[in-house]
Protein backbone atom coordinates (compact mmCIF):
# COMPACT_ATOMS: atom_id res chain seq x y z
CA UNK A 1 0.00 0.00 0.00
CA UNK A 2 1.61 3.52 -0.97
CA UNK A 3 0.95 6.21 1.60
CA UNK A 4 2.74 8.80 -0.22
CA UNK A 5 0.35 11.67 -0.06
CA UNK A 6 0.53 14.93 -2.25
CA UNK A 7 2.24 16.38 -5.67
CA UNK A 8 5.33 15.16 -7.63
CA UNK A 9 7.21 18.33 -9.28
CA UNK A 10 5.97 17.07 -13.00
CA UNK A 11 2.41 17.38 -11.66
CA UNK A 12 3.26 20.50 -10.12
CA UNK A 13 5.26 21.90 -13.01
CA UNK A 14 1.79 20.78 -15.57
CA UNK A 15 -0.09 23.12 -13.61
CA UNK A 16 1.81 26.03 -13.49
CA UNK A 17 2.03 25.52 -17.13
CA UNK A 18 -1.54 26.04 -17.51
CA UNK A 19 -2.23 28.86 -15.46
CA UNK A 20 0.37 30.65 -17.23
CA UNK A 21 -1.27 29.86 -20.59
CA UNK A 22 -4.28 30.61 -19.50
CA UNK A 23 -3.01 34.21 -17.97
CA UNK A 24 -1.16 34.77 -21.34
CA UNK A 25 -4.22 34.42 -23.08
CA UNK A 26 -6.35 36.10 -20.68
CA UNK A 27 -4.22 39.36 -19.61
CA UNK A 28 -5.00 40.58 -22.90
CA UNK A 29 -8.33 40.53 -23.56
CA UNK A 30 -8.77 42.18 -20.26
CA UNK A 31 -6.62 45.08 -20.94
CA UNK A 32 -8.22 45.70 -24.35
CA UNK A 33 -12.07 45.73 -22.16
CA UNK A 34 -10.68 48.43 -19.88
CA UNK A 35 -9.11 50.53 -22.51
CA UNK A 36 -12.63 50.06 -24.11
CA UNK A 37 -14.57 51.31 -21.34
CA UNK A 38 -12.15 54.31 -21.00
CA UNK A 39 -12.97 55.15 -24.53
CA UNK A 40 -16.70 54.85 -23.78
CA UNK A 41 -15.87 57.30 -20.73
CA UNK A 42 -14.54 59.84 -23.43
CA UNK A 43 -16.95 59.20 -26.62
CA UNK A 44 -19.81 60.07 -23.68
CA UNK A 45 -18.22 62.88 -22.09
CA UNK A 46 -17.77 64.65 -25.20
CA UNK A 47 -21.63 63.85 -26.40
CA UNK A 48 -22.68 65.17 -23.15
CA UNK A 49 -21.41 68.11 -23.71
CA UNK A 50 -21.57 69.21 -27.19
CA UNK A 51 -25.47 68.48 -26.17
CA UNK A 52 -24.85 70.62 -23.17
CA UNK A 53 -23.19 73.89 -25.98
CA UNK A 54 -26.38 73.27 -28.12
CA UNK A 55 -28.49 73.98 -25.17
CA UNK A 56 -26.53 77.09 -24.49
CA UNK A 57 -26.48 77.73 -28.34
CA UNK A 58 -30.52 78.05 -28.74
CA UNK A 59 -30.39 79.96 -25.71
CA UNK A 60 -28.26 82.59 -26.12
CA UNK A 61 -26.96 82.47 -30.24
CA UNK A 62 -23.51 81.43 -29.29
CA UNK A 63 -21.36 79.10 -28.10
CA UNK A 64 -19.11 79.17 -24.75
CA UNK A 65 -15.59 78.84 -24.59
CA UNK A 66 -16.19 77.61 -20.70
CA UNK A 67 -17.19 74.32 -20.17
CA UNK A 68 -18.45 75.63 -16.79
CA UNK A 69 -21.30 77.42 -18.23
CA UNK A 70 -22.74 74.72 -19.34
CA UNK A 71 -22.30 72.31 -16.12
CA UNK A 72 -19.29 70.14 -17.60
CA UNK A 73 -16.43 69.25 -15.45
CA UNK A 74 -12.87 70.09 -17.50
CA UNK A 75 -11.86 65.93 -16.39
CA UNK A 76 -14.11 63.23 -17.08
CA UNK A 77 -15.63 61.32 -13.92
CA UNK A 78 -12.75 59.38 -13.45
CA UNK A 79 -10.00 61.08 -14.54
CA UNK A 80 -9.03 59.43 -17.70
CA UNK A 81 -9.48 62.30 -20.02
CA UNK A 82 -9.62 66.31 -19.49
CA UNK A 83 -12.14 68.06 -21.97
CA UNK A 84 -11.84 71.31 -23.73
CA UNK A 85 -13.90 73.04 -25.90
CA UNK A 86 -12.54 75.08 -28.80
CA UNK A 87 -15.13 78.06 -30.27
CA UNK A 88 -14.73 80.06 -32.94
CA UNK A 89 -17.73 82.36 -33.88
CA UNK A 90 -20.52 79.69 -34.77
CA UNK A 91 -18.67 76.65 -34.47
CA UNK A 92 -17.03 74.30 -31.89
CA UNK A 93 -14.80 71.59 -31.29
CA UNK A 94 -15.01 69.48 -27.87
CA UNK A 95 -11.95 67.67 -27.53
CA UNK A 96 -11.81 64.65 -24.73
CA UNK A 97 -7.93 63.92 -24.21
CA UNK A 98 -6.27 60.86 -22.16
CA UNK A 99 -4.57 62.24 -19.07
CA UNK A 100 -4.51 59.66 -16.75
CA UNK A 101 -4.61 55.79 -16.12
CA UNK A 102 -4.94 52.99 -18.83
CA UNK A 103 -6.17 55.84 -21.02
CA UNK A 104 -2.62 56.50 -21.33
CA UNK A 105 -1.64 53.06 -22.64
CA UNK A 106 -4.14 53.24 -25.49
CA UNK A 107 -2.17 54.39 -28.25
CA UNK A 108 -4.79 53.78 -30.85
CA UNK A 109 -7.18 56.59 -30.09
CA UNK A 110 -5.71 59.38 -27.98
CA UNK A 111 -7.79 62.00 -27.73
CA UNK A 112 -12.13 62.32 -29.35
CA UNK A 113 -13.47 65.06 -30.99
CA UNK A 114 -16.77 66.42 -32.00
CA UNK A 115 -17.87 69.54 -33.32
CA UNK A 116 -21.22 71.38 -34.19
CA UNK A 117 -22.49 69.61 -36.92
CA UNK A 118 -21.83 66.09 -34.79
CA UNK A 119 -18.47 65.56 -37.12
CA UNK A 120 -16.82 62.86 -35.11
CA UNK A 121 -13.02 62.51 -35.04
CA UNK A 122 -10.19 61.21 -33.11
CA UNK A 123 -6.35 61.27 -32.92
CA UNK A 124 -4.31 57.96 -32.47
CA UNK A 125 -2.87 55.18 -34.50
CA UNK A 126 -6.61 54.06 -35.27
CA UNK A 127 -9.10 55.92 -37.88
CA UNK A 128 -12.19 58.14 -36.13
CA UNK A 129 -14.88 55.27 -37.19
CA UNK A 130 -12.62 52.58 -35.49
CA UNK A 131 -12.14 54.81 -32.04
CA UNK A 132 -15.94 55.89 -31.93
CA UNK A 133 -17.02 52.09 -32.10
CA UNK A 134 -18.09 50.95 -28.87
Amino acid sequence: MDNNKGFTLIELMVVVAIVGVLAAIAYPSYTEFVISSARSEAMTAVLNAANKEEQYFADNRQYTTSLADIGVNTTTESGLYTLAAAVNGQSFVITATAAGGIALQDGKCTSFTINEAGVKGSTGSADADTCWKR
